[in-house]
């Protein structure tokens, strides 16, 4: 089980390809709403002030609003733009999986590799070795989960925009300040789209990218031992993600389960050299980070920023270990995930 520098700096090279893609994947479709917000807020944007023009004592109704023919032609455009949308984040997202589960399945051979000595070397089984009808069952898996949570978000977010105008009208009398709420309310209603592809699109290429990584661990289950909860330090980590970093789990169990769009991986850790039947050679000390440790290290202001006040002072009082910062929530329509754990009761 030992997790050496060359075996950290394999998985920050994994997570960084990883993050490539995804962030790609966020330009792309962040790009994409932008351009289409532009196009159909003209349209909006003439259907509203027709209306104004149109209003008697230059006071919009609900009615005006809802006989609007004009509005009815750009909220059709909205639709049939938010469709399109959707579909082309599926089409993106799908589009990448094969590649993403290949370069994680991959690079795990290396990884596991890193942490034996040349005489178990031989024992690893590559990619080239899984079976890959496994491969194929998360490729299907993850596209079905993208397709089935995207598909009705179109019409969802449609909703909100129909209803945030109506809102705007009925919420001030002042012409120019309505017509500024409806086209806000709107636009948030558009933009809310994005936030919830993006979110759907980049958790389940993450999820795909560990469910390969364990098909490799389970080929390799005769030199490992587990893996490791690995989360990336920073000062922006979240409590529940730091709490389970360097937690260690069995082969069988998958993840890491984490939070949506959570972006912590799982690191193999091969059996210590004495289970391999290794005699005469002293294993190398574990080089796995500490996340405790680690969190000793910042600042005052930065452990607060990462638990919150709250939490921050019942974890001075020693209420909040960090081994409870973390608690698994059901999710009957996802999966169970790690949240940050509440607020424990004072005492």
């Amino acid at each position: 089980m030992a997790i050496t520098a060359t075996t950290l700096r394999l998985t920050a090279r994994l997570r960084k390809d990883l993050l490539a893609v995804t962030n790609q994947q966020d330009r792309a479709l962040t790009a994409a709403w932008v351009d289409a917000w532009d196009t159909v807020a003209l349209d909006l944007e003439a259907a509203v002030n027709e209306m104004l023009a149109n209003a008697q004592g230059g006071m919009l109704s609900r009615r005006t609003v809802l006989n609007s023919q004009r509005l009815q032609y750009a909220l059709q455009h909205i639709t049939q733009t938010l469709v399109r949308l959707f579909d082309d984040a599926g089409s993106l997202a799908t589009g990448d999986l094969l590649g993403v589960v290949r370069a994680a399945g991959e690079a795990q051979e290396a990884i596991i590799d890193s942490q034996l000595p040349k005489v178990e070397r031989d024992k690893l089984k590559g990619w080239d070795r899984v079976d890959s009808r496994q491969i194929d069952a998360i490729v299907q898996r993850s596209t079905e989960q993208i397709t089935s949570k995207l598909w009705p978000l179109s019409s969802q977010a449609d909703a909100v925009i129909r209803r945030e105008i109506v809102r705007g009208v009925v919420s001030g009398s002042n012409p120019k300040k309505v017509a500024g709420q409806i086209m806000k309310g709107a636009e948030g209603g558009f933009n809310g789209g994005l936030s919830r592809a993006l979110g759907i699109t980049q958790t389940e290429m993450l999820d795909a990218h560990r469910a390969a990584a364990k098909v490799s661990h389970d080929a390799n289950a005769d030199v490992l031992g587990g893996w490791i909860w690995l989360a990336h330090l920073s000062p922006t980590i979240c409590a529940a993600c730091l709490g389970m970093s360097g937690t260690e789990h069995p082969l069988s169990e998958p993840g890491p389960e984490g939070h949506n769009r959570c972006k912590c991986s799982r690191m193999p850790r091969t059996k210590t050299w004495a289970e391999l039947g290794i005699e005469g050679m002293d294993e190398p000390a574990s080089r796995a980070p500490d996340a405790g440790e680690w969190f000793a290290g910042l600042t005052d202001q930065q452990q607060r920023d990462i638990l919150g006040a709250g939490r921050y002072d019942a974890w001075l009082r020693g209420d909040y270990p960090m081994d409870r910062w973390a608690v698994k929530v059901p999710n009957p329509d996802w999966r169970a995930s790690y949240q940050t754990s509440p607020l424990p009761k004072a005492r």
